[in-house]
């Protein structure tokens, strides 16, 4: 009886977590807070190096509007 007792308490405790469609921050809900932050996670990882950020110290040509103007 005792074990059944600890099991049900145990189960209740577990249930007092905040569910997934509650109010969260920011006007959204608790589970898509979960999801927005896992997307973040996922958008962070993917950056790209440093290297890849920096300006190219190439220049690209500059073309006149008459050239482009000429073009068909």
């Amino acid at each position: 009886m005792k074990r059944a007792c600890l099991l049900v308490c145990l189960f209740a405790l577990a249930a007092c977590g905040k569910a997934d469609n509650d109010p969260g921050p920011g006007g959204v809900t608790v589970g898509e807070a979960k999801a927005l932050d896992q997307a973040a996670a996922m958008l962070d990882a993917r950056r790209p190096p440093a290297e890849a950020l920096e300006s190219s110290t190439a220049q690209w040509p500059q073309s006149d509007a008459s050239e482009a103007a000429e073009q068909p």
